[in-house]
């Protein structure tokens, strides 16, 4: 495959470093997704393209970016594949087919990666747009098999689906990046052993692996949401794509209503985007958004997707329950017109049927708003007290917001840098740290 204009000797390395993340970050999912169709192994087509990648973080800087970039790391990783198999058994049928299938389709990407005239063609086996789509929701079920643990299962989506990297992925857990890439590699040999079939299950398989769905996929919107770590503020490519992925959920699965429940929470969620970041990047906290820049397209999506979901007649969920509080923010014209009392109530059902400490502190916050911050504060020194969200910023920031409501400054300055501390992201740690200085 040829490289683009200005690529070869002499091209900036940092330049092709670059290159290979924003590819890898776009189009991770689908390259697993096709190589997994075309082998139909999940945990070798993953392997292979880690391997693909690594031999364009090698080469794109050295040789320059290709015309085609997606297509060939897909090369890469289907000639990886191949290797693999041959080291299996060289009379292996499965090998030989593939092989066949390379000889005849090297004019999809080139028959050398880095040959000249490469990028034409049409390999159905591995770039059929039509079937994009399913191979990510493939990805997706085959990443939440029963066989695999809960933790185990949404750390596997978020790297393979999601595109994280290990670190933001124990970010997102809390826990260590050791204990992530253990649970992702156990993951791969457990669906390896079980031989889990590249699909997306039969209606009847479907329900016992919803749950884990809809949870990856709510998880992967709040990394995107609000970034655990880095310079960004938020992550948009990557909420838009768990958008995207519940928007076809429910087109599979439409007579759930979490799932309906969940694509409102997003879209709910994702139409104040607009209006959460400044010129600079900078937060912009939800007292201070222009409402007149919240996209209501999205606001109009997310009510239609509630509706639906309280239409089912069985009642709302945990996401449905998150949508309707969403909601109340969506169509109030100030914060200081919410419905913050409809608010408390929901966090309260919210809290019956998923109990969290997350939860009980954002009750605290809506309490603040209904009844002054006198009354929010028991709540959150109880949660305190009990040592729960231990670690977390969360709770010395609404803290600190609440002390400094009352007029204790030391108390909500002393609060406020140690969640400062506590933040990974470092646009939010921003916002922790002026909140304290302003204290005095």
């Amino acid at each position: 495959m040829s490289a683009g204009p200005g690529a070869g000797p002499g091209t900036d390395p940092d330049a092709g470093r670059r290159a290979v993340e924003a590819v890898w970050r776009i189009e991770a999912a689908r390259i697993v997704g096709a190589l997994a169709r075309y082998t139909g192994d999940f945990p070798l087509a993953e392997d292979v393209a880690s391997e693909a990648l690594a031999e364009a973080l090698v080469a794109w800087p050295r040789d320059g970016v290709p015309r085609d970039p997606a297509a060939w790391l897909l090369t890469v990783g289907r000639r990886r594949a191949i290797d693999a198999f041959r080291r299996r058994s060289a009379r292996d049928e499965r090998y030989a087919a593939l092989a066949h299938h390379l000889d005849e389709g090297d004019a999809w990407a080139g028959a050398d990666a880095t040959g000249p005239g490469a990028g034409a063609g049409d390999d159905d086996l591995l770039w059929d747009p039509d079937r994009i789509d399913d191979d990510r929701l493939a990805l997706l079920f085959v990443a939440c098999h029963p066989v695999l643990s809960k933790e185990a299962r949404v750390a596997l989506t978020l790297r393979v689906v999601g595109g994280l990297t290990s670190e933001q992925v124990a970010a997102a857990f809390l826990v260590p990046v050791p204990t992530v890439q253990a649970r992702i590699t156990r993951a791969k040999k457990t669906l390896a052993a079980a031989r889990v079939p590249f699909e997306v299950p039969p209606a009847a398989e479907r329900a016992e692996r919803l749950g884990s769905v809809l949870n990856v996929l709510y998880v992967i919107f709040a990394e995107g949401s609000t970034a655990s770590s880095g310079e960004a503020w938020m992550r948009a490519d990557l909420a838009q794509e768990a958008v995207r992925l519940a928007r076809q959920l429910v087109h599979l699965v439409p007579e759930e209503p979490e799932a309906h429940g969940l694509l409102a929470l997003l879209e709910l969620t994702a139409a104040r985007f607009p209006a959460r970041t400044g010129p600079d990047g900078a937060p912009v906290l939800l007292a201070d958004q222009d409402r007149r820049r919240w996209d209501r397209a999205a606001i109009r999506r997310g009510r239609a997707a509630l509706a639906r979901a309280v239409g089912t007649g069985r009642g709302l969920g945990p996401y449905g329950l998150q949508a309707a509080i969403a909601e109340q923010h969506a169509v109030a014209p100030s914060v200081e017109e919410t419905d913050w009392e409809r608010i408390v109530l929901l966090y309260e059902a919210l809290g019956r049927v998923a109990p969290s400490p997350v939860v009980e502190v954002n009750r605290a916050v809506a309490v603040s708003m209904a009844a002054g911050p006198a009354a929010a504060l028991p709540l959150v020194d109880a949660l305190a007290a009990g040592g729960q969200l231990r670690g977390s910023y969360l709770l010395p920031s609404v803290r600190g917001e609440l002390l400094a409501r009352l007029g204790r400054d030391a108390e909500a300055r002393a609060e406020l840098e140690l969640a400062a501390r506590l933040c990974g992201n470092a646009q939010e740690r921003g916002v922790l740290e002026r909140k304290a200085a302003a204290l005095g």
